[in-house]
């Protein structure tokens, strides 16, 4: 007999990266398990993720399955540019904070990083730096990458990525999507996938489902003419090519063939709003973004956040100004939340003394 090496009745709030395998994956997982099938994307699964992915981006969409987010962002990217351009994205995009020189390292670009309020880009920022075209002396500005939701947790709404995507394309430049929380952000605006990357100009797509309940892999989806045409060389030289892509393909097939995907998210999204609205309650505690999504950030003594963090797991988002971050997941449930808040109002009250 082994012992648990976990303690599944308490659940953090660090990241919708701590949650396991929502058990419909897991069961997709199991089901690809039988049997051979050609390797590298010629598999069955790989084929009717294709079809279920023209279903909901269009019939010029095409999907590239990688191993996770980071190589997805990169690969992307990649697409986009010659050796020389450089990307435009905000001062706190996971690209620029989180992806360990990721995409200057390998992906031999330049990040051209605009601090934002709220973790959105505009027209008006993305001028701050989309200049210099034609000059030797500066690496060429011909991408733009957002992200939805937003590292801060904030929504782009239909109308704020149209305008985004028509200047940006006015002005020679392509525009990436990091969707690794897209399931969430279409749950929060009650739109289809498609209606809010297609539909607005999104050039290409980094297709989350890790963040969504599924055990590992992400989706590269090109949404415009050029970049599917190197991206199955750029896939392999940047070591994202499976061999047993099937294994990858039942999973996100399982997510997003179907209403998965949208009912994970959506569950996450009302813990978060949960939470959200209980912390607004709580004496000592100031919300410092809008809560939109999965993710509720907050300002609060940092021996207040300690003391917490000893029962629950959670990041500091910015410790020299008492921030933090909780974000909640396909698998939080409303007693998570009750016992959280209960244990923040115990170290605020024992804090206030």
């Amino acid at each position: 007999m082994t012992s648990s090496l976990h303690d599944s009745s308490v659940r953090g709030f660090a990241s919708d990266n701590y949650s396991g395998v929502h058990p419909e994956v897991l069961a997709a997982l199991a089901e690809a398990n039988g049997g051979h099938q050609v390797s590298y994307g010629e598999d069955q699964y790989t084929q009717r993720l294709g079809e279920v992915v023209n279903g909901h981006f269009g019939p010029e969409a095409t999907i590239f399955p990688v191993f996770n987010g980071t190589g997805a962002n990169v690969t992307a990217l990649q697409s986009l540019l010659p050796r020389w351009g450089a990307v435009i994205c905000a001062t706190t995009a996971h690209i620029n904070c989180d992806e360990n020189g990721a995409p200057e390292r390998v992906g031999g670009m330049k990040l051209l990083s605009v601090p934002t309020p709220d973790g959105k880009l505009t027209p008006e920022l993305i001028d701050r730096e989309a200049w210099g075209w034609g000059d030797e002396h500066r690496a060429q500005p011909l991408a733009v990458s957002l992200t939805q939701s937003t590292e801060l947790g904030t929504l782009y709404t239909l109308e704020e990525l149209r305008a985004i995507t028509a200047h940006a394309h006015s002005l020679g430049m392509r525009v990436h999507m990091d969707g690794a929380r897209i399931s969430n952000a279409a749950a929060a605006l009650g739109v289809g996938l498609g209606e809010m990357t297609t539909g607005t100009g999104i050039d290409i797509l980094s297709l989350g489902g890790t963040k969504n309940g599924i055990m590992f892999g992400e989706g590269i989806v090109t949404l415009s003419p050029g970049p599917a045409d190197s991206m199955k060389y750029l896939r392999k030289m940047n070591m994202q090519l499976a061999s047993k892509m099937r294994f990858i393909s039942a999973q996100l097939l399982a997510l997003y063939d179907g209403d998965l995907w949208l009912d994970s998210a959506a569950h996450a999204n009302a813990m978060a709003a949960k939470l959200s609205a209980a912390v607004a309650q709580v004496d000592g505690v100031e919300l410092v973004y809008p809560t939109q999504a999965n993710g509720v950030f907050a300002a609060l003594p940092n021996a207040a956040a300690d003391a917490l963090r000893e029962r629950f797991r959670f990041y500091d988002w910015d410790r020299a100004a008492g921030q933090v971050r909780w974000m909640c997941s396909f698998d939080t449930t409303e007693a998570d939340v009750d016992a959280f808040v209960a244990a923040l109002r115990e170290e605020m009250s024992a804090l206030q003394g």
